[in-house]
């Protein structure tokens, strides 16, 4: 496949953005139970209202993760397209040389969204990369899957990038690679996010060796971790009313959660499944999406009359039951019995056996959806079945309504 060279056009912001940390990780096939690969992206970001949006304006369709203020989608923060090829992205702090006076940034939701309207392979993504102009303007480990069965990190800078394969055994021995917020081509114990890399890489690989390795273990066991690795405080086992919330895998930044069930090489693209948490992840319910039926978005995700998706508006509604305090650093300060105690009343001990339903239904589902004969249809009496009970869940559950979008 071939790339004309894309002009890029600078980006100039009055009020500088803070860029906020993101854990991610892309797990090769041999290291799944289904020996489909993933990908996945729990990002932290100042946009709290995020949402899922379908796009049709390149050479695939797709799906992808968008801030809710971006009302045009000019930038994609994580996504899949129909041909299989998915990608997200972690800010790297370490990457960018003193020599490199670039003063070009921010551009990796803009690169993301290109890739995922052109590009269905993996060296798709590497002949894209070679053929922008540079400065490519990003600073990033973006992690790429696709139908051939291909999982590797790209460690991104203005000029050049270097490949981490998670096919091979010298790169990823327990086939799966974890980014945060520094790049390991990049200088050494600079950047940030060595805590929540400790703490994924104990989880992945208690995982990897009981070959657990799947979309439920990763959105309920990583993405809710409450275990700090540094000081070895598991928050489950804590009987203090307000804790501080700082290097734990869900922060309060934490604002949106993807999850991509790739295909093995040879399988139908349109079996990839994107899973999604919107809004923050301890207060948030896993929606699946399936890239078969890229004409819809359920309701609960895509954005309403105001612009954010019902899903996250409800999420974020309990989040500021967390974290109550306003004035000086109390924002850093989690009301820990509202979401776990004792009792077991806490608002993330309401949702996750919830969601285990959601996650047992779909499995259920999906072996009836290989002898369909109408299978876009069957999908989307299924995405009503589950938002008619996540809208009951959360309204008899937490007293929060749940407006659907337009």
């Amino acid at each position: 496949m071939q790339f004309k060279t894309v002009k890029w056009f600078a980006l100039f912001w009055l009020i500088p953005l803070l860029v906020l940390p993101c854990t991610t990780a892309i797990v090769s096939g041999r290291a799944t139970p289904d020996g489909r690969p993933r990908l996945w992206k729990h990002r932290d970001s100042g946009h709290e209202q995020n949402v899922i949006r379908l796009f049709a304006d390149g050479r695939f369709r797709y799906f992808g993760l968008v801030n809710a203020s971006d009302s045009t989608g000019k930038e994609v923060w994580a996504g899949v397209n129909e041909s299989g090829f998915a990608i997200m992205n972690s800010a790297s702090y370490n990457l960018k040389t003193a020599e490199d006076t670039t003063a070009i940034k921010d551009r990796e939701g803009e690169l993301m969204k290109m890739a995922l309207r052109l590009c269905a392979t993996l060296e798709d993504f590497e002949r894209l990369l070679d053929s922008l102009p540079k400065p490519l303007g990003v600073e990033a480990n973006f992690g790429v899957i696709d139908a051939q069965g291909g999982a590797a990190y790209y460690e991104t800078g203005n000029f050049a990038y270097q490949k981490f394969d998670a096919n091979d055994s010298l790169v990823a021995p327990e086939g799966y690679l974890i980014r945060t917020n520094f790049s390991f081509s990049g200088k050494p114990d600079a950047g940030y996010g060595y805590i929540r890399y400790q703490m994924a890489e104990q989880l992945f690989k208690q995982a990897a060796i009981g070959n657990q390795l799947d979309a439920e273990y990763i959105l309920s066991r990583v993405s809710r971790c409450l275990k700090h690795a540094l000081t070895g405080v598991d928050l489950t086992a804590s009987d203090q009313s307000f804790v501080s919330f700082r290097d734990f895998i869900p922060r309060k930044s934490s604002v949106s959660v993807v999850l991509v069930r790739g295909v093995e090489s040879g399988e139908d693209p349109a079996k990839s499944l994107m899973w999604t948490i919107l809004g923050f992840p301890l207060t948030g319910v896993s929606l699946p999406l399936w890239v078969e039926n890229m004409d819809d978005i359920p309701l609960l995700l895509k954005p309403g009359a105001d612009r954010n998706a019902p899903l996250c508006e409800a999420s974020l509604a309990l989040k500021e039951k967390c974290f109550p305090i306003r004035r000086g650093n109390g924002p850093y300060y989690l009301n820990l019995p509202v979401l776990w105690n004792k009792e077991g009343s806490g608002i993330l001990q309401k949702i996750l056996p919830f969601e285990r339903s959601i996650f047992k239904q779909t499995t259920k589902f999906e072996a009836v959806l290989q002898d369909s004969k109408n299978r876009k249809e069957d999908i989307e009496k299924f995405y009503n079945k589950i938002e008619k009970a996540v809208k009951q869940f959360y309204g008899q559950k937490f007293d929060v309504k749940l407006e659907e979008g337009q």
